[in-house]
């Protein structure tokens, strides 16, 4: 019965905030159409935020049915929806491709990320040994749709960043403290949205830099 509720409520929730989607949707649609860009901007960000706050609460409707796997099931859907690539380079870098941008701090939702990572993460290191790296720098490199016009200078906030520093430092970092690690940031142009967070022994930063910046060869634009 009390499930049976919560299951009610959770959904009015939901028909609430997808009538706020529509709404926002509409006056998006009307300021493109009126060329009244710096408001379309302005509202697509709004629509953009109740559309991460829809998704997190969709992805909690099922466990209020009081099914006892539906926390597994939601799991595997989010895995299948939003894939996050892990793994080495060749050069023995740990690194993590992740189908987004962080959100801007004015609006997003870090528990969005927190939601696809942490779970990416243990379901790699399910059958492998966390690792270490000691003396390394984090680097994160946003990768921006070169037809997005304000690629070059959106930031990105540090309370993203550290939330996303905390998960992998969970299986392999000690910890996040600049007595382990210091951070390196950068941006290139690409097809899509991404970002990519490499660990990088210090040692091998210049050798991570060059191949950034095309002096070795390697490859490390955005494709």
């Amino acid at each position: 019965m009390e499930e049976s509720k919560a299951f009610i409520k959770a959904l009015e929730r939901i028909e609430k905030m997808e009538g706020r989607f529509q709404n926002q949707m509409a006056v998006v649609r009307r300021l493109c159409q009126d060329n009244a860009t710096r408001q379309a901007y302005e509202q697509a960000m709004r629509l953009e935020e109740t559309s991460e706050k829809l998704v997190l609460l969709t992805r909690v409707l099922p466990v209020y049915t009081g099914c006892p796997y539906a926390g597994e099931e939601v799991q595997d859907v989010v895995a299948a929806s939003v894939p996050v690539e892990i793994g080495f380079s060749t050069e023995g870098w740990f690194c993590i491709r992740l189908p987004c941008l962080l959100p801007k701090k004015e609006a997003g939702s870090a528990d969005y990320i927190r939601s696809f990572l942490y779970p990416a993460l243990q379901r790699y290191f399910a059958a492998r040994p966390p690792v270490r790296y000691r003396d390394c720098v984090l680097i994160y490199r946003h990768v921006y749709d070169r037809e997005r016009p304000e690629r070059q200078r959106r930031d990105h906030d540090n309370i993203e960043v550290n939330m996303v520093s905390d998960i992998i430092a969970i299986y392999v970092l000690p910890d996040d403290g600049p007595g382990v690690c210091s951070h390196y940031y950068c941006s290139a142009a690409g097809e899509a949205d991404w970002t990519e967070v490499y660990v990088v022994p210090k040692t091998d930063f210049p050798v991570w830099l060059a191949m950034e910046k095309g002096e070795t060869g390697g490859e490390r634009t955005g494709r």
